[in-house]
């Protein structure tokens, strides 16, 4: 898919949910600013799709060596790098819904694998507080870990079919029963604290 044919694609999503999306989030308190040089947020999320269909295997270097320089016609608000990093979480539920309207047909040929998504190395699980009572400890074929692990069905022509991100210590034929009772759980105690 070229990045035209993204661009549009993510823009009707969002015009056809962004406004219900942000109107349905929980205020903090502070007053959100939109000014008219910000880029709009189906700039952003298509630039996050685009990062995963580059060769680049980081981030920083797409996104300075790429998009500043290539592509600033496409994009004429870019953001700096710093701060599109900061607004980049603000996006990941719109990113995560977008990407279940574009799952694949089931062909009757599935293939489903997981994933270790590392929180911090194993030396350091005992300090580490960011992900406390959410990473788990695992295993995999390459050994322990302590983080998530992302569970992605695919069929033979290699669409996704489904996906979920479920604790590490979570076993790879049951990710979906467990997941979606854990992060019921874990939202329901962040709502309840803010």
């Amino acid at each position: 898919m070229s990045i035209l044919d993204l661009i549009c694609d993510v823009d009707d999503f969002w015009q056809a949910h962004g406004q219900p999306w942000e109107q349905s989030l929980i205020s903090n308190g502070r007053k959100r600013r939109h000014h008219a040089s910000e880029m709009h947020p189906s700039e952003i999320i298509t630039i996050l799709i685009h990062f995963q269909q580059s060769c680049y295997r980081t981030f920083k270097h797409y996104y300075q060596k790429y998009v500043q320089t290539a592509l600033g016609q496409e994009f004429p608000h870019l953001l700096s790098y710093s701060r599109i990093v900061e607004v980049m979480p603000d996006y990941l539920v719109p990113l995560t819904a977008y990407l279940h309207t574009k799952l694949g047909m089931c062909t009757c040929i599935s293939f489903i694998d997981s994933t270790p998504l590392m929180a911090c190395k194993n030396a350091r699980i005992r300090s580490h507080r960011v992900f406390a009572g959410l990473a788990q400890r695992g295993k995999t074929s390459t050994g322990w870990f302590f983080g998530f692990k992302l569970h992605v069905v695919v069929n033979d022509r290699g669409e996704i079919l489904s996906f979920c991100l479920t604790p590490g210590n979570v076993d790879d034929r049951r990710p979906s029963t467990v997941s979606a009772a854990f992060w019921q759980t874990h939202w329901r105690q962040r709502i309840h604290l803010a």
